[in-house]
């Protein structure tokens, strides 16, 4: 396909975006809400693994975060000051049922009630997320996602939840990223609950999904508003330059991608994946049923993008490349393929996370999602950067000129542009971050926030890229790039 029209660097401004392309922002529950023993709240998964030594920068923790718990109000205000049509929040699975099974907590219920009638009457659009990575301990304790009876307890979370919302949500994902659940947090340890157990990750990928698409059932059946239903992923664009990268693209595409697409928008597992996993696990924890159930009808697919990697079969010569993106503690996200494929080093510039800045990958993802699930809407749930914003103080008070961000914005939303002009049929845009916020096992070291928060006085400052945004909301137009 012959590329759009428009500057080869990604950097067009006076892009129009139509009024109905929903521009908003996004956050998650652990990272931004604090009050993390308040009100009924159970531990979740990133207690626990926040708290354990050696596990986060710094032995930071989200206990207070952003102390958005408290401060909602004030954050909605925000949020209407720049004229975000949209937010997506998650739901902390803990604060609805403290064991992640059973009575709800009438507290946590009231709390996501508040915040979505306060979205409603500043005229956002709620877009609420199920499930971002908090995990009640207790079910952890009975086996996490590699358990089948955690689906089970998630679609029950997802009815309760839904029969106390469902009048009021506009849109509701069942899951964000569900690659990072099962893959860094059972594969590679990165990430709660930090265990390295590759037959455990696939079992967790198989719950994940199911969980999905037992979920959607359930809130179909409770919600009374006709809501949209959606699930988050984070889909790898993967690049190679090397006579086997067909080879390691096929199989970190299995894993990374055709793992979660495959069964939710077709229905079956790819046989390459299964093969490729055999040695890992007999894949025995499929049972009847589980594929019909998985594949569900959903009314948008959210597409999560940050960067792309790239990859050959590994010669056996020398140490392997291992430049995938995500901390090394010892174990791997890539079960099956860890010992053959390598991630090379990409090309720059890069995001203070190490990870390259390529909208043209963007761009790649979403035609290549237009190409193979044609009548499939798409909206972008997540893409934003962190970089190392500095306050500046002026007449007017404390800014920062993250002049990197604005940039990084430009770019991707021309990507996103060039897509839709190419036929993407694709419905919105929600910046990662609205807030500066607990960066998982980064800790407060990295700020990906279009706001800034001061951690030590709760501080909000509009960076430029939240004026950025503004004035994009404000003339539907993209103002561009500043002078570099």
């Amino acid at each position: 396909m012959p590329p759009a029209t428009g500057s080869t660097d990604f950097r067009d401004s006076g892009l129009e975006f139509a009024p109905d392309f929903v521009i908003g922002s996004a956050t998650a529950s652990y990272q931004i809400e604090g009050a993390a023993r308040e009100d009924g709240r159970g531990p979740s998964i990133w207690d626990t693994f926040s708290h354990t030594p050696g596990r986060v920068w710094n032995g930071d923790t989200g206990d207070v975060a952003d102390d958005h718990y408290h401060r909602w109000e004030s954050d909605l205000d925000l949020m209407a000051e720049l004229g975000l049509q949209a937010y997506r929040f998650s739901i902390a699975w803990p604060r609805i049922q403290p064991t992640g099974s059973g009575a709800v907590n009438p507290a946590g219920i009231a709390f996501y009630s508040r915040l979505v009638d306060g979205l409603l009457q500043r005229g956002i659009r709620p877009i609420a997320t199920l499930y971002h990575w908090d995990l009640p301990q207790t079910l952890e304790d009975a086996g996490g996602w590699p358990a089948r009876d955690t689906a089970l307890r998630f679609a029950e979370y997802a009815a309760r939840t839904a029969e106390a919302l469902g009048d009021r949500v506009h849109t509701w994902t069942t899951l964000n990223e569900p690659w990072c659940s099962a893959y860094l947090g059972y594969g590679s340890g990165a990430h709660a609950p930090g265990r390295t157990d590759g037959a455990a990750a696939l079992a967790a990928v198989h719950h994940l999904n199911l969980g999905h698409g037992l979920a959607v059932q359930e809130i179909r059946r409770a919600a009374t508003n006709d809501p949209e239903l959606s699930v988050t992923l984070n889909l790898h664009v993967i690049r190679g330059d090397h006579s086997t990268s067909p080879e390691a693209k096929r199989r970190i595409d299995a894993l990374a991608n055709r793992a979660f697409t495959h069964p939710m928008l077709k229905g079956e597992y790819p046989a390459d994946l299964l093969e490729d996993t055999a040695a890992v696990t007999d894949w025995a924890f499929v049972k009847g049923g589980d594929l019909a159930d998985i594949r569900q009808p959903i009314d948008v697919l959210g597409v999560n993008y940050y960067s792309t990697v790239t990859v050959k079969m590994w010669d056996g010569v020398g140490p392997k490349a291992n430049n995938d993106g995500h901390k090394d503690v010892g174990g791997s996200p890539w079960p099956g393929s860890s010992d053959v494929v390598e991630f090379l080093p990409q090309e720059g510039p890069f995001t203070e996370m190490g990870w390259n800045i390529a909208p043209d990958g963007l761009e790649e993802l979403l035609l290549s999602l237009k190409d193979e699930f044609p009548d499939q809407p798409l909206m972008i749930t997540e893409n934003g950067a962190a970089f190392p914003d500095r306050v500046t103080m002026t007449d007017a008070g404390p800014r920062v000129h993250d002049d990197d961000r604005v940039d990084y914005l430009n770019r991707h939303f021309t990507a996103a542009h060039r897509a839709m002009q190419q036929g993407v049929d694709l419905r919105g845009y929600q910046v990662w971050s609205l807030m500066d916020n607990f960066e998982w096992g980064y800790g407060y070291s990295k700020r990906f926030g279009i706001v800034r928060v001061d951690y030590e006085t709760q501080e909000r400052i509009l960076k430029d890229s939240a004026l950025w945004v503004k004035e994009l909301l404000e003339t539907r137009r993209t103002p561009g790039s500043p002078e570099r």
